[in-house]
């Protein structure tokens, strides 16, 4: 005796015909290279052989398009004057062959990196100081 399944349809965001409809269960690929970058809503809709539903919705962001790395500000800073800014975007690639040319976001030497140097630097200041009066 062969068991009934669920039909499951998948639907995208708001739209009222399903990308896809299949007995369960399912392995789906969703193509979003095609889609607008953004936030995005993938309903999921099961219905038994007897006819009860079952509804899953699940969020998800798409971002096909080149990233964008910004240095200098943050979401919600406060800021005044002038505010210099680095900014870098880089695509993704055909995802078959990686580019390191403008894969990677240059970033300033972080000011700790300063403090040590500078820290280091009198140190080394104060030990030959030190050791020039002590040979005297």
């Amino acid at each position: 005796m062969m068991e009934d399944k669920s039909t499951i349809f998948i639907f995208l965001d708001d739209d009222k015909k399903p990308v896809g409809e299949f007995i369960s269960p399912v392995n789906f690929e969703l193509d979003t290279r095609k889609m607008v970058d953004g936030k995005h809503t993938l309903k999921i809709i099961s219905k038994d052989p007897t006819g009860k539903e079952g509804i899953r919705l699940i969020p998800f962001e798409v971002k096909n398009g080149p990233a964008v790395a910004i240095e200098g500000i943050s979401e919600n800073d406060v800021v005044d004057g002038i505010v210099p800014l680095m900014i870098n975007a880089y695509g993704k690639g055909d995802q078959k062959k990686f580019l390191i040319t403008g894969s990677e976001t240059p970033q300033s030497i972080p000011a700790l990196f300063w403090i040590l140097i500078i820290g280091f630097l009198g140190w080394s200041f104060y030990y030959l100081i030190s050791y020039i009066s002590l040979a005297e």
